[in-house]
């Protein structure tokens, strides 16, 4: 099967939602085009999941204000993350039924392709069963959080490349107690770029998914 890849640089995340639910209803018809992979960095901002989060805020609203952070609520799963520059964020809108994946299937796909990026930079990372996404062990290094409307998925993963970790020390991020944040970065002992992250990355996501990529600008999204 084709897929498209779209890299959108760095877009609020409000922008990014609103195109991924255009591109969702889009997809809806199983005739209607090919699924699409968006590749996007966010400026600072909280997301709430479907299970919401504030109670595991632990600064004031009035503090993040200061620090311009925005606080979204949002209907993918999960609770309360943190985006921001240097963090790798994939949205793939990705019709589950054609493309013959399961929901388990597809989170566990999601994962095997963070670990795979993190491998290409000496870091080894795995799974937890304390929460669906990648590890370096106590510390998460990547989150999952998906939706799916009318059988199409979107949101997606965020793997921490090289931003800063101080506003996941704010949160209980995912909810959870005792456990850290951590990047590639740090893992590494290195600074990891975003670029050096991207080289193989569309080589990572056609061994991983039933796709052959074609990339695209934003400018050949579907309107």
């Amino acid at each position: 099967m084709d897929a498209s890849i779209c890299n959108l640089g760095l877009m609020e995340y409000q922008v990014a939602y609103d195109l991924q639910t255009r591109l969702v209803d889009e997809r809806r018809t199983l005739e209607s085009g090919n699924d699409i992979f968006l590749i996007v960095e966010h400026p600072s901002v909280y997301t709430l999941g479907r299970r919401g989060g504030r109670e595991f805020l632990m600064v004031s609203e009035e503090f993040l204000a200061e620090k311009e952070i925005a606080i979204v609520p949002i209907e993918r799963g999960g609770v309360i993350t943190y985006h921001g520059p240097g963090q790798l964020v994939i949205y793939p809108i990705v019709h589950l039924k054609q493309a013959k994946m399961s929901v388990a299937e597809y989170v566990s796909k999601l994962e095997e392709l963070m670990i795979r990026l993190a491998a290409d930079v000496g870091v080894i990372a795995g799974r937890d069963e304390r929460n669906h996404g990648v590890w370096v062990g106590n510390n998460k290094m990547g989150s999952i959080g998906i939706a799916i409307r009318h059988g199409v998925s979107f949101h997606g993963l965020a793997l921490n490349v090289n931003l800063s970790l101080d506003p996941f020390g704010w949160i209980n991020p995912c909810g959870l107690t005792g456990v850290q944040m951590t990047s590639l970065s740090v893992a590494a002992g290195e600074e990891i770029t975003m670029e050096r992250v991207l080289k193989n990355l569309i080589k990572h996501l056609e061994d991983v998914f039933p796709y052959t990529f074609t990339e695209i600008s934003r400018d050949q999204l579907p309107a």
